[in-house]
């Protein structure tokens, strides 16, 4: 694979309670675990990060499709869900749910167009096998 980009991130303290910092600064952020794990939910998490450029990722992956195709997809959004619980080893695991709404386009397009998204997404291929990835589209 010829690297075009690498992001660089460093995390420090108590790992998720802790700090995680971009290399050029334009992310730095505390850590906290959510209320749900125990902790005091007051700053973000690993996998709120990991939502976030999931959804980013596979949005622009969607609109690249979409100017290949030459199809119309204003209005179009991703939201990601990112779920996280214990795995049957004593380790975590992650989930992922992607929402696509792409309300200018027919259902089977939309759903073509998801498909091939998903397969031409960054994340989509580092996740593939590895965790359990549902892609849902709806109209609006």
């Amino acid at each position: 694979m010829n690297i075009i980009y690498t992001a660089e991130a460093l995390a420090t303290g108590a790992g998720r309670d802790g700090h995680a910092r971009t290399s050029d600064g334009t992310l730095d952020l505390d850590l906290s675990l959510p209320t749900e794990m125990g902790g005091d939910g007051k700053g973000t998490n690993p996998e709120q990060l990991f939502a976030a450029g999931y959804a980013a990722c596979f949005h622009s992956a969607l609109q690249m499709i979409a100017r290949q195709e030459k199809v119309d997809v204003s209005d179009s959004a991703v939201g990601a869900r990112v779920g996280i619980g214990p795995t049957e080893g004593g380790g975590f695991g992650l989930a992922v749910t992607l929402e696509v709404t792409l309300p200018n386009l027919p259902r089977e397009k939309a759903l073509e167009l998801t498909e091939k998204a998903h397969q031409v997404c960054p994340y989509s291929n580092a996740t593939r096998g590895n965790i359990d990835v549902t892609l849902e589209v709806t109209e609006d």
